[in-house]
């Protein structure tokens, strides 16, 4: 992805927060010179990966194939503190993020408002395929359905639905219905190590230096400041 094209997705994304009354922290808007002079500070916004997060998965369409997210906080698997994780997304009209499981993180994924966040679903079978035949449990808001592999299932706003590890699952806006302001609520999250694709993606994207960043991403990080 270009620089050019995050800017103009973090500009916008920004917006569409604030039009929803969400609000980030002070240093989600800090320039690279704030983050220097403050990263004394920070040692543990570097280490649990907060902040900033624009993918479009190696697809190269972005509004087709991609993700807009802000890691709010999280922890470290395996150490002690935080046991758990939040994120902010927002997912446009038809835009997908595509079949994924994790093995250890048990997530709530929230339709904070907007239009209808739609979701397929299967078990992860032997880790690398899609279980065609077995149904899923589920619980959207603490009630428990079960649903045929591949169903499509809605989630309209203020809806949230709990997934459980070993699920494959893919979401995306419902066309019609209006851009998603989505919540995750988790264990703690490790996108390097507990993320399985049923494809073969990046998850995080490769980034073409044509102008200067609005605000670093957490995938910056190490490149700007050295952390």
């Amino acid at each position: 992805m270009k620089r050019s094209e995050i800017n103009a997705i973090l500009q916008e994304g920004d917006e569409f927060f604030k039009s929803r009354m969400w609000f980030l922290p002070e240093w989600a808007y800090w320039s690279a010179d704030q983050w220097r002079q403050f990263r004394h500070q920070c040692s543990a916004v570097f280490a649990h990966s907060l902040g900033w997060d624009i993918t479009d998965f190696g697809s190269g369409n972005f509004l087709k194939r991609g993700l807009f997210l802000f890691t709010l906080r999280n922890g470290i698997t395996g150490q002690s503190g935080k046991q758990y994780a939040e994120k902010i997304m927002i997912v446009k009209e038809e835009q997908e993020t595509p079949f994924h499981y994790h093995k250890f993180k048990q997530e709530d994924i929230i339709n904070r408002g907007g239009g209808n966040l739609l979701f397929n679903l299967y078990h992860a079978g032997d880790g690398k395929t899609l279980d065609e035949k077995r149904p899923v449990e589920i619980l959207i808001d603490d009630r428990a359905f079960t649903v045929n592999p591949g169903e499509t299932l809605s989630l309209k706003p203020g809806q949230s639905l709990c997934l459980d590890p070993m699920v494959y699952h893919r979401f995306y806006g419902e066309k019609g219905s209006g851009t998603v302001l989505v919540g995750e609520v988790s264990l703690v999250n490790d996108d390097s190590t507990d993320n399985y694709f049923y494809e073969t993606l990046g998850r995080f994207p490769e980034i073409e230096e044509d102008e200067d960043p609005l605000y670093l991403l957490s995938c910056d990080y190490a490149g700007f400041l050295g952390v």
